[in-house]
Formats: structure tokens, sequence, C-alpha cells
């Protein structure tokens, strides 16, 4: 037994300290005396309201029992169940054509669908109902043809076509794609730009960039809402009553018109609405569960495994993932470095002038670093170069051939958007904020662009990942999420994603600054071993040393030109222009 004393600052006597002993302490949690009140209130006011219900004869309970699962009664809920999925399928697919529509460049179409959305949330369900199951008033026949001709491929009766099933139909998907549109611009809007432009930056198509890429992570929002609008579809099918439709509503409304027996079987009609909810509720949480996948550090517990002891096993994310142990499979090679031309490059955003006639040469299979304050146009400089920003004037090229433009007399006429993503296969880039997909995992981020963009099969690509992750050191982390990982490792990531397509130019924007110091020094020298490759490199960093230690050539940026450029040794050790050397008296 060992006995420690204290002692206070004005030399008072000892007191002896507890005893230490090997046992562990017991561990005693607080009390909530107020949680114990309130859990005491809870179970009184449910004990109350359940013999409120049960134990009053005059709720009905025996005539419930008698219609709960009587034949109309469930005919009546396979209509209602059958209107909520239709019209949910309906309006959700035309919904996110007119979200789609929502985002889109053409103000007209975006113009077209904000009105859509306004005006069928205006109109209440019930009158758009009736217009629709009176359309043949307005219309006698519906036709299919050419617009302003007189071609028809199609004419039938409108009255025979809109029969109330089907009036109940359009007017339930119309009225709820007006409200999941919303629900779907917000998700999309709600996805950070920087996803879209590392997806535009590896070359995805429009298509997988939307569907693969931004959707997926839309639907962490989009889900909620949609569900809770559902919920609501299937309780505002009660409304086709005025349309004489047998649903679940306007069943028990007959039944109850002929027995008298109302209470009873509105409970009925109640107690099937809340078995709906439910099921909807627990399909709810499981789609919530499965887009939450890389949102977390831990993967969220399905509600059926907490149900179980053990619950949903934490994932090994080490040793099951190691790269290949094909030679085959770890030979990356790289293209040959590109040669990089920028002629006269402007850039302005409104008034502000970013890029002031800036021309440079980089050779191939150099290293170049941009140096400058904050504002001075590096960043802009890199996201022309690759296309992501649009150059007011001037022309880039790479091994003589223009990203994003083809060349037409003295004038460069921008390329379609899938042009566009072809050529910038060639320019890799690194983002300053890492930019990886965070719903997929290490080993889907670096496979995506050569399955999509190359059409490269799977086991290839995969097999190419891992060799990918390998050179960067990350093979044991194939399987983590990005949140998973350290800034550093997201950031490793990132160059291997950048690399998967053999680029012959890699940018890089900043790649340490958001990284502690601790981890700058893991980037850098993945960095340095690229300089080796024969990669054409273009980095803009703060990281004066690492300047010195691999730049070919060191330009210095201020006010969108290009003041300063040569070898380490001279601008960084000898500059020449005052704003060079007031820059560097402040960093070194």
């Amino acid at each position: 037994m060992t006995l420690s004393t204290t002692i206070d600052d004005a030399g008072a006597a000892e007191v002896p300290a507890p005893a230490l002993t090997d046992t562990p302490l017991k561990i005693v949690p607080a009390r909530h005396p107020g949680q114990m009140i309130g859990t005491a209130a809870a179970a009184i006011i449910l004990f109350a309201i359940a013999q409120s219900v049960f134990g009053n004869p005059r709720w009905g309970w025996s005539v419930f029992a008698q219609w709960f699962f009587a034949e109309p009664v469930l005919q009546a809920l396979g209509r209602t169940l059958e209107l909520t999925a239709i019209s949910a399928v309906l309006g959700a697919a035309f919904g996110l054509l007119i979200a789609l529509a929502r985002v889109s460049g053409s103000p007209l179409l975006s113009g077209l669908a904000w009105g859509y959305s306004w005006l069928f949330r205006s109109i209440p369900a019930i009158v758009l109902l009736l217009v629709l199951n009176n359309l043949g008033y307005l219309y006698a026949t519906l036709s299919l043809g050419v617009p302003f001709t007189e071609v028809r491929f199609f004419s039938y009766s409108t009255t025979r076509l809109i029969t109330p099933f089907v009036a109940a139909i359009i007017g339930l998907s119309l009225n709820q794609a007006a409200f999941f549109a919303e629900i779907i611009r917000g998700g999309v809007l709600a996805v950070d730009e920087g996803q879209r432009e590392a997806a535009a930056a590896l070359g995805l198509p429009t298509h997988r960039q939307t569907f693969r890429i931004i959707l997926p992570q839309a639907m962490r929002t989009i889900i909620p809402a949609s569900f809770s609008e559902l919920i609501g579809l299937a309780k505002l099918t009660s409304v086709v009553y005025i349309l004489a439709l047998p649903e679940l509503f306007y069943t028990v409304q007959v039944i109850y018109r002929r027995n008298l027996e109302v209470v009873p079987l509105l409970m009925v009609a109640t107690v099937w609405y809340l078995v709906i909810l439910t099921v909807l509720s627990v399909i709810q949480a499981q789609v919530e569960r499965y887009f939450a996948r890389g949102a977390h550090r831990k993967t969220p517990t399905s509600i059926f495994a907490r149900f179980t002891a053990g619950g949903d096993p934490a994932p090994t994310l080490s040793g099951a993932f190691d790269a290949p142990n094909s030679p085959a499979a770890l030979d990356w090679t790289p293209r040959r470095g590109g040669e990089v031309v920028l002629r006269s490059v402007e850039k302005s955003f409104g008034r502000l002038k970013v890029l002031d006639g800036v021309s440079v040469t980089l050779p191939a299979g150099s290293v170049t670093v941009l140096l400058g304050q904050s504002g001075s146009g590096k960043s802009t400089l890199l996201r022309v170069i690759n296309h992501l920003e649009r150059a007011d004037r001037g022309e880039v090229t790479i091994d003589g051939q223009h990203i994003g433009y083809r060349l037409q007399g003295d004038r460069l006429h921008e390329l379609s958007e899938s042009e566009i993503l072809r050529r910038r296969v060639d320019v890799g880039m690194v983002f300053q904020s890492f930019n990886l997909f965070p719903h997929m995992t290490v080993l889907e981020n670096v496979m995506e662009a050569p399955v999509a963009v190359q059409g490269l099969p799977r086991q290839d690509a995969e097999a190419l990942a891992r060799a990918l992750l390998a050179r960067v050191g990350l093979s044991a982390k194939a399987g983590a999420y990005p949140r998973q990982l350290s800034g550093g490792q997201q950031q490793r990531v990132a160059i291997a994603r950048a690399l998967a397509l053999k680029p012959k130019v890699l940018l890089f924007d900043e790649p340490t600054s958001a990284l502690d110091p601790e981890l700058v020094t893991e980037v850098l020298d993945v960095i340095k071993s690229l300089a080796q490759s024969g990669v054409t490199l273009m980095v803009v960093t703060h990281e004066i040393g690492f300047a010195r230690e691999v730049a070919d050539t060191v330009l210095f940026m201020d006010k969108g030109r290009i003041v300063e450029a040569g070898p380490p040794s001279q601008v960084l050790v000898r500059p020449r222009h005052p704003r060079t050397i007031e820059f560097l008296s402040k960093v070194l």
C-alpha cells in the first residue's frame, strides 16, 4: 500500500491522500432527478391516455375490430397504396427533371421550370383534381402530333381517356412534382461546389457528375424532406373522394353513413394511416443510412441491428485492403510530361482584372512553383489552364493543343462540354480543400475516373488504384471513407486520384495550406517523388523551402501579372523586383 501526502501553500499540516490499490474504482453515474420526474410524468400521461381510449366503450372497439380487416376496407387500402405509389414515382421522376431544369444554364428553361413550381404549388390539390376530371369540357379530344401543323399521330376522346382514376394519378403527380422539384433542387444546391469542380477536373461526363457525384450527396438532404412529402401524399389521397374513387377514407365514409358508427370507422382509417406511416418511417431510416455512407466517421447503425446484442460490427479498414502482390498491379508508369504555353492570358471577374496578360512557357517534365500574396491570381491561373475558368483573352496550350477551344482563324471557339471533358484528362488537379467524394471509399475515389472516362474494366481500375495508393503510402486505407482520414491522408488520396488518369500536367492549388504543420511534410514528400516522374508539375504554395529544393522555375505573381521568373537560386536568393523582395522579406 502506498500513502501520499499533500501540503498547502501555507505549509499547514499534511493531509493523507487516499490509498492507491490495483483494484479499479467503480464509476457511479450522476443522478438526474429532473429526468426521473419527467419519465414518471410521461408514464402517467401515457397510462391515462390508454385508459381513456381503451376503457371508454363509446370508442366502439368491437366495431373497429369487425371492420379493420373487412374486405371493402382492405380493397380501399389497396387503392390508397396504389395511388400513393404511382403518384410518388411519377412525381419524383418529373420533379427531378424540373429541378435539373431549374439549375440549368438556360434562362428560358430555368424560368419555365420556376413557373411550373410556382403554379402547381399555388393551386390546391382538390381544385387541380376537379379541373382534370372536367378536362373534357375544355378539350373534347386529346391529340399527339407535330405542333402548329395538322399532322396528328394520335387522337382520343378526353372523357374516355381521363377517367377519375387517371385524373387522380395525373393530379397528384403534378402536384407532388412541384414540391419534389424544390426538395431536390435544395439538395443539389447544398452540395459543395468543389465536388462538381473535382468531378469536372477528372473529366467525368456531365451525366455521371450529376448521378454519381452530386445526387448521391444531395440525397442526405433530399431523403428526409421527400419522405415527409411522401407521407403527406399518402394522406392527401383522401381528397380523391371528390372523384368518387373508393380509396380508404371514401370507403370508411360510405360505411359509417350506413351503420352510423362514425368514430370506430374513423379509427379504422386512422390506424391504417398509422401503419402506412410506420412502414414508410422504417424504410426512410434504412434509406438515410444507405446515403449516410462517408458522412460520419462511424457508419450509422441499422435500425434492425439495434434489436440485436452486437449491432453492426465496425468495418475493418486495415489488412483486408492491401494492394495486390502482383508486380504488374504495382507498375504505374506516368506519361511523358507536356509543355504548357500561356500567351497573353487575361481574365476578369466583373471589373476586377485577375489575370493581366500572363505569358509563360513551362517545359515538359519541369517543376514550376507559383508564389505571391493571396489574390494575386495564382489559383485562377491554374483553373484557366485546365479550363475550370474560361479565359477572356489569350490562349493556353499543352503540347500545342488547346484545352477547351479550337482555333479557327484568329479566334478561339469554345468546345462542347463533352469535348472539354475529354481533353481535360491531360491535366490533373489537386485542390486546396481535397474535394474527395465523401460518399465513396478511398479505393472508389481513385477508381472512378479510369472507369468512367477511360472505360477501364473495374478489375484493372482497382489494380491501378491500389498501386497508386501503395505509391502514396495508403494501401491499408483503401476501404476507409475520406472523413475517416487525417488531412494529410486525404490530400495524398487526392494526389493518387489525380494521377489515376496519367495526366501530362499536374496542378497543385496550395496543397498544404489546409493542413496542420506536422502533416505538411508527408504531402510534400509525395510531390517531391512526383517531381522525378517526368510529369509536368505546377504548384501554388507558400512553402519556400520546398520551392528552393524541388522547383526548376519560380514564378512570382502580383496583381494578375508574372513580375519575376527564374530559377530558385535567382528568385529566392537574389530577387530583382521590389514586390518579390517585399514578399520574401515577410515569409523568410
